[in-house]
């Protein structure tokens, strides 16, 4: 009697742990926002479902993909450029997602075509200029940025950044690589400074008089003017926001996305399915939105309040993979023009 009982009790708890195992989903995430925590909890209350996440930047997420093989605890993989999720896709280290929700959520436009990762959000790689040193109507395009009226006026990252190494990519798949060879060179003669910190760093050095424009992520300035710190809302307030190469033959602003990718070896896909159904949710793109003030990928949300009041403005159509495409050439270009 006493055996039965004992195996009835393992059977038991065997059967208890496993359901507690399947209530999870394992991501390896890029993403370093403090809205992601808070759609974790709501994710969990409203499903059961607990999120565990593991932080690092994309490359070592995705070697450590490789290394885990099929042993993989990872369901997903999130990163915050796309030319990432084209590596990660053709490392064979995602599958292909099956949802006809995540279809209905998120606009084409930003979709993978070979359905591979979908976005979660979208930035835009805008410009900022200082109110006081600079006219609106001084500024059109990116590439008008290496005019020599910038001389030492121009603000922007490392080229080790992969925000900047996409804008390359762009650059580059719209225009060439010779092309960009020459944008960049002469950019980097008109730079303020050579390239260090954060987008934000850039921001504050404008109001510092450090610069007059630069390169930077739109939400960075939706934090900037939403922030506690006297400092930082200080810088937001002394740059204005604008939208480059908007003209009628221009290519549009460049964007990039954070997206969300199906692990090859998903030990849980069910529910990672339903985390990405649930984060392409009105519900959840609001969140985004309101706290981390990145443009939604679900047409019926609109952006904050914040954001909106920049205006509209017309995307670069380009394929989002071929940021991944030619991000090669576009570090060759860096290292060729001097960029740091």
């Amino acid at each position: 009697m006493r055996l039965i009982t004992k195996c009835l009790l393992i059977v038991f708890l065997t059967i208890s742990c496993n359901e507690r195992k399947n209530l999870e989903v394992n991501l390896y995430s890029q993403r370093h926002y403090a809205v992601d925590q808070k759609q974790y909890e709501n994710f969990e209350k409203l499903t059961g479902i607990k999120v565990n996440v593991v932080k690092a930047n994309a490359d070592e997420l995705i070697e450590r993909l490789k290394n885990e093989g099929e042993k993989s605890p990872a369901d997903l993989f999130i990163s915050v450029d796309a030319g990432k999720l084209f590596r990660a896709k053709n490392l064979n280290l995602l599958q292909k997602i099956n949802s006809e929700t995540i279809k209905k959520n998120v606009d084409d436009i930003f979709m993978d075509k070979d359905g591979f990762w979908t976005p979660i959000t979208y930035r835009a790689r805008i410009l900022v200029y200082s109110k006081e040193r600079v006219k609106k109507e001084d500024l059109s395009t990116y590439q008008d940025l290496i005019d020599k009226k910038w001389r030492n006026r121009i603000l922007v990252r490392s080229s080790s950044n992969a925000y900047n190494q996409a804008l390359m990519s762009s650059i580059v798949a719209n225009r060439g690589v010779e092309d960009a060879k020459r944008w960049s060179s002469d950019l980097v003669k008109n730079f303020a400074r050579d390239p260090k910190g954060s987008d934000r760093d850039q921001v504050k050095a404008i109001a510092a008089g450090q610069g007059d424009v630069a390169i930077v992520n739109s939400y960075y300035i939706g934090l900037l003017l939403s922030s506690e710190k006297e400092e930082e809302l200080a810088a937001g307030n002394a740059v204005s926001v604008f939208f480059p190469n908007q003209g009628e033959n221009e290519s549009g602003s460049h964007i990039n996305i954070s997206g969300i990718g199906l692990a090859k070896h998903s030990p849980n896909k069910a529910n990672a399915i339903k985390l990405m159904e649930y984060l392409t949710s009105e519900e959840a793109q609001k969140v985004y939105v309101n706290n981390s003030f990145e443009y939604p990928v679900n047409s019926m949300v609109e952006p904050s309040e914040i954001v909106k009041n920049w205006g509209e403005f017309r995307p670069d159509s380009l394929d989002l993979n071929l940021l991944g495409k030619y991000r090669n050439d576009a570090i060759l270009v860096f290292d060729k023009t001097g960029w740091k």
